[in-house]
């Protein structure tokens, strides 16, 4: 980062390829659209390398991350008119989700979609994207607490549905 932030372009293309992928899988979520994903992830760039000359983080790489995929993900999808409905954002997770379990993509994706938006994106935040509880909350902008309880709440709706009950402890 401190190479990066003095010019270094080796550095920048280093830090492209360590987040790239994920910069484009939380897009893809985000827009529903590999094609706006791409562009997603060509913004975020351009962005973060704007930035770059006195950018201090005070958190992992992601965190900051997180809410400027988001933002210009929301902004793509508005933009180009297409107003994908949440099953259509979560597909990405989905499709990543199912195919490392036995429950089918439509039902990961109905039980997902039944959670409250705020639980549905701490959930996935938590799961998919790998990020701590701490680090949600500073993207969210609200308490840690706050993002305990919304976990603890989806996770308890979670065991509750017939269709994921077997895949928690009993």
């Amino acid at each position: 980062m401190i190479a990066a932030r003095a010019g270094d372009s080796a550095a920048f293309e280093a830090l492209y390829y360590r987040y790239r992928d994920w910069v484009t899988r939380l897009a893809h979520r985000w827009t529903g659209h590999p094609d706006d994903a791409l562009d997603v992830l060509q913004e975020t760039f351009i962005y973060l390398l704007g930035k770059l000359p006195g950018l201090r983080l005070s958190a992992r790489m992601t965190t900051f991350l997180y809410p400027v995929v988001k933002h210009l993900a929301q902004a793509a999808r508005r933009k180009r008119g297409r107003f994908a409905s949440d099953e259509a954002a979560m597909s990405a997770a989905a499709a990543v989700a199912s195919e490392s379990g036995p429950m089918a993509r439509a039902d990961l994706l109905e039980v997902l979609s039944g959670l409250p938006q705020a639980q549905r994106e701490t959930v996935l935040m938590r799961f998919v994207d790998d990020m701590e509880l701490h680090e949600i909350g500073e993207v969210q902008a609200v308490p840690t607490g706050t993002v305990k309880s919304r976990l603890h709440h989806a996770l308890a709706a979670l065991r509750a549905d017939p269709r994921t009950r077997r895949y928690f402890g009993a």
